[in-house]
Protein backbone atom coordinates (compact mmCIF):
# COMPACT_ATOMS: atom_id res chain seq x y z
CA UNK A 1 0.00 0.00 0.00
CA UNK A 2 1.35 3.41 -0.98
CA UNK A 3 2.25 5.74 1.86
CA UNK A 4 0.81 9.22 1.31
CA UNK A 5 2.35 12.38 2.59
CA UNK A 6 0.67 15.76 2.64
CA UNK A 7 1.80 18.92 4.36
CA UNK A 8 0.11 21.96 5.79
CA UNK A 9 2.55 24.84 6.04
CA UNK A 10 3.00 28.46 7.05
CA UNK A 11 5.19 30.89 5.13
CA UNK A 12 6.15 34.41 6.09
CA UNK A 13 8.19 37.23 4.63
CA UNK A 14 11.68 38.38 5.61
CA UNK A 15 10.37 40.62 8.40
CA UNK A 16 7.85 38.00 9.68
CA UNK A 17 4.89 40.34 9.20
CA UNK A 18 2.82 38.55 6.54
CA UNK A 19 1.54 34.95 6.76
CA UNK A 20 0.44 32.47 4.13
CA UNK A 21 -1.08 29.08 4.99
CA UNK A 22 -1.09 26.36 2.36
CA UNK A 23 -1.38 22.63 1.76
CA UNK A 24 0.53 20.43 -0.68
CA UNK A 25 1.52 16.87 -1.50
CA UNK A 26 5.06 17.95 -2.45
CA UNK A 27 6.38 20.37 0.17
CA UNK A 28 9.92 20.84 -1.15
CA UNK A 29 8.68 21.46 -4.68
CA UNK A 30 5.97 23.87 -3.52
CA UNK A 31 8.40 25.89 -1.40
CA UNK A 32 10.82 26.08 -4.33
CA UNK A 33 7.99 27.49 -6.43
CA UNK A 34 7.21 30.11 -3.76
CA UNK A 35 10.88 31.09 -3.50
CA UNK A 36 11.21 31.38 -7.29
CA UNK A 37 7.90 33.22 -7.74
CA UNK A 38 6.63 30.66 -10.25
CA UNK A 39 3.04 31.82 -9.76
CA UNK A 40 1.74 35.36 -9.68
CA UNK A 41 -0.31 36.01 -6.60
CA UNK A 42 -0.20 36.77 -2.91
CA UNK A 43 3.13 35.11 -2.07
CA UNK A 44 4.90 36.68 -5.05
CA UNK A 45 3.41 40.11 -4.44
CA UNK A 46 4.37 40.20 -0.76
CA UNK A 47 7.62 38.20 -1.05
CA UNK A 48 6.29 35.49 1.26
CA UNK A 49 8.69 32.56 0.87
CA UNK A 50 10.20 31.71 4.25
CA UNK A 51 8.96 28.36 5.59
CA UNK A 52 8.53 28.77 9.33
CA UNK A 53 6.16 25.91 10.17
CA UNK A 54 4.76 22.71 8.71
CA UNK A 55 2.92 19.57 9.71
CA UNK A 56 2.73 16.28 7.82
CA UNK A 57 -0.34 14.09 7.30
CA UNK A 58 -1.04 10.74 5.72
CA UNK A 59 -4.41 11.80 4.31
CA UNK A 60 -5.21 14.87 2.24
CA UNK A 61 -8.52 15.50 4.01
CA UNK A 62 -6.67 15.83 7.34
CA UNK A 63 -4.17 18.28 5.83
CA UNK A 64 -6.96 20.36 4.28
CA UNK A 65 -8.92 20.40 7.54
CA UNK A 66 -5.84 21.65 9.37
CA UNK A 67 -5.21 24.29 6.70
CA UNK A 68 -8.76 25.58 7.16
CA UNK A 69 -8.33 25.60 10.94
CA UNK A 70 -5.09 27.58 10.69
CA UNK A 71 -6.54 30.03 8.16
CA UNK A 72 -9.55 30.57 10.42
CA UNK A 73 -7.42 31.14 13.49
CA UNK A 74 -6.19 34.49 14.69
CA UNK A 75 -2.85 36.00 13.80
CA UNK A 76 -1.76 35.50 17.41
CA UNK A 77 -2.58 31.77 17.27
CA UNK A 78 -0.35 31.45 14.19
CA UNK A 79 2.45 33.32 15.94
CA UNK A 80 2.11 31.15 19.06
CA UNK A 81 2.22 27.99 16.94
CA UNK A 82 5.31 29.12 15.04
CA UNK A 83 7.12 30.21 18.21
CA UNK A 84 6.34 26.91 19.94
CA UNK A 85 8.01 24.89 17.17
CA UNK A 86 10.47 27.39 15.68
CA UNK A 87 11.28 30.12 18.23
CA UNK A 88 14.05 31.57 16.05
CA UNK A 89 11.71 31.97 13.07
CA UNK A 90 14.31 30.14 10.97
CA UNK A 91 13.61 29.21 7.37
CA UNK A 92 13.02 25.49 7.71
CA UNK A 93 13.78 24.99 4.03
CA UNK A 94 17.36 26.25 4.33
CA UNK A 95 19.67 23.66 2.81
CA UNK A 96 16.95 21.87 0.81
CA UNK A 97 18.19 23.13 -2.54
CA UNK A 98 21.98 23.05 -2.15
Amino acid sequence: MKSHEYSTYILTNKSNTVFYVGVTSELENRIWKHKNKVYDGFTSKYDVNKLVYYEEYQWIHDAIAREKQLKGGSRQKKIDLIVSANPGWNDLSDGWYD
